[in-house]
């Protein structure tokens, strides 16, 4: 086989794995989308009585973070706050409204980084893969947590988040309608909602765990699949360009962040995108850190353009209050290089447990996304 020969059979080869890579990112994503169906279903309208009623701000904070962890999504989250905050469920005075709707925020920022979490364990089966992609979900955790635990006394006491929401709120309101449509949902929705109705056709009582169940299998050979074919076909080329471009300087990589999740609408898919590329080597936990607080900031335009349709103070406050917070978040964190490193090091020790204990990521997501949160919250009430 000449020179010629053996090029075309590897541009061949290499647009074979390029297919392979984009059809089994369309199934990673298609079970993302799949797993946070089947959370919906099963915790959506306990999550709506959860916050049905007033509570005391550390209690709705661990409220944001259950209903959050069981409905998947930080935005949908915000977005019941929101509409519960136009309809004066927390109040007729829109200041205290806001207020009081601010701790439902910050714990749906906590909550929402389950999802990854949970696409990291695809890669339990390899030691290496597992302990880069664990400690690259979890730094999303740690950061938002150490978040929480500066901004809340701040809020709780003098109200630094309700104010600058206020704020903000009074400088927009009138700004209109404005809809936008993710492309990766509109891409993944119809496989989701087909999956979904053939297992509702089924004669079972609960179809959404057998959602869960199907979703995961799916979650962990995608990413199988996935990890393989990207070492394999661009491992070197792919690092390189990250170095040299996207990831070169952490402003580039928190922007990029910024603009991915405001695309796709959705951190939780963005964030989770950077699992099996941390898990393949070809980000590094450093990297991939600041891409997260970007999320971060990008998953706030949805409550956000959802708010603009009420047309009133309040519910835009609340949807401001969300964002405001993770930039509080990064302003307070990001420059201090001791605070900074933190949640780095923090999830470093983490994975290293988790890789000599493959069963202390599963009870690290039952016992701090839904045991504790779920005692207090019964305790307290």
């Amino acid at each position: 086989m000449n020179s010629i020969e053996k090029s075309t059979k590897l541009i061949f080869i290499n647009y074979i794995k390029i297919v392979g890579i984009l059809a089994i990112l369309y199934l990673f994503l298609v079970s993302i989308g799949m797993i946070g169906a089947g959370f919906k279903g099963l915790g959506r309208g306990f999550a709506e009585q959860l916050m049905s009623g007033n509570a005391a701000p550390i209690i709705g904070l661990f409220i944001g973070i259950l209903a959050t962890s069981l409905i998947q999504s930080s935005s949908t989250t915000t977005s019941i706050v929101v509409g519960m905050v136009a309809a004066g469920t927390f109040g007729e005075d829109p200041m205290i409204a806001v207020a009081t709707a601010i701790p439902y925020i910050m714990g749906a920022n906590i909550g929402t980084s389950i999802t990854n979490t949970i696409v990291s364990l695809g890669h339990i089966v390899n030691k290496n893969e597992f302990r880069r992609a664990f400690e690259a979900s979890i730094v999303h955790d740690f950061f938002n947590v150490l978040s929480v635990l500066i901004l809340f006394p701040l809020q709780l006491y003098f109200g630094v988040i309700s104010k600058t929401a206020n704020w903000m709120a009074s400088l927009f309101l009138g700004a209109g309608t404005f809809t936008f449509k993710s492309p990766v949902k509109m891409m993944t929705k119809p496989a989701v909602d087909a999956i979904k109705d053939f297992f509702q056709m089924q004669d079972i009582i609960n179809h959404n765990w057998l959602l869960i169940f199907a979703a995961l299998i799916l979650l962990f050979i995608s990413l199988r699949f996935l990890t393989i074919l990207i070492r394999s076909l661009v491992m070197e080329r792919l690092e390189a360009f990250f170095d040299s471009h996207i990831f070169k300087t952490w402003l580039r990589a928190m922007v990029f962040g910024v603009f991915i999740t405001i695309l796709v609408q959705s951190s939780s898919i963005t964030t989770s995108l950077m699992v099996p590329l941390a898990g393949a080597g070809i980000l590094q936990l450093r990297q991939i850190f600041p891409y997260t607080l970007g999320a971060n900031i990008g998953t706030t335009i949805t409550a956000l353009l959802a708010s603009l349709v009420a047309g009133t103070h309040a519910p835009l406050a609340v949807a401001f209050g969300h964002l405001a917070f993770n930039i509080y978040g990064i302003l307070l964190i990001w420059p201090i290089e001791k605070i900074r490193n933190i949640p780095i090091k923090m999830s470093e020790k983490f994975a290293a447990i988790a890789v000599r204990n493959r069963m202390v990521p599963m009870v690290y997501i039952l016992v701090v996304f839904f045991l504790i949160p779920l005692t207090l919250i019964f305790i307290v009430r």
